[in-house]
């Protein structure tokens, strides 16, 4: 499986073949929630910086909502089986934001996780961040690597690595690609929802 990502622009120009790359609307967080509690141990600890609980986890995925985070995830079928989140600072988007990853484990190491920044980056864009920061542990040379392809500035303090983008400005382009994804996205949505729907409609 390959992704190929505009690295300079943030922006993707093809998908992993075996699944779908698109964003996660909030009415949808019940996957975003299951994607989370399959992570095994050592995951949930790079992904959270820590060890969390299945608790920790529904408390978090219940905190997300469209005025705090922009959630993208991959799909095989209907499971989501790997999620970038970026996440405004502060009361407003601009300026700074955060981002943050998590691939299941049988899906690493595929490209999923660099196409998914280009749509973090994207987003970045299109909401005048001028500063992306991730923060994950010094020994999660994974996320380094994807975020040094994405030209990232990166720094060790006590344990941790902190990474920092600057994306370039939002333009035209961009913002007519992430509406053309969110259509898209809101499509497949639909999709599922019935597919879920009708067996209990038949019964």
């Amino acid at each position: 499986m390959t992704a190929i990502v505009n690295t300079a622009g943030g922006t993707p120009t093809s998908e992993p073949s075996r699944g779908v790359v698109r964003k996660l609307w909030m009415r949808e967080r019940d996957k975003l929630c299951s994607h989370l509690l399959r992570l095994d141990p050592d995951s949930r600890r790079l992904r959270f910086a820590h060890g969390v609980s299945d608790a920790f986890i529904k408390d978090y995925v219940a905190k997300i909502n469209d005025l705090n985070s922009v959630v993208y995830g991959y799909f095989e079928g209907a499971d989501m089986r790997a999620a970038a989140e970026l996440r405004k600072i502060g009361s407003t988007w601009g300026k700074e934001a955060e981002g943050a990853f998590s691939v299941e484990h049988g899906y690493q190491n595929a490209g999923i996780g660099t196409e998914l920044m280009g749509r973090v980056i994207r987003s970045a864009r299109n909401r005048a961040v001028h500063h992306l920061q991730m923060a994950c542990l010094a020994e999660n040379s994974r996320m380094q690597h994807i975020a040094r392809k994405h030209s990232a500035v990166l720094r060790y303090s006590q344990g941790e690595m902190s990474g920092e983008i600057a994306p370039e400005p939002g333009n035209i382009a961009t913002m007519l690609e992430e509406a053309a994804d969110d259509q898209r996205a809101y499509m497949l949505m639909i999709l599922d929802l019935q597919t879920r729907l009708r067996p209990a409609a038949v019964a």
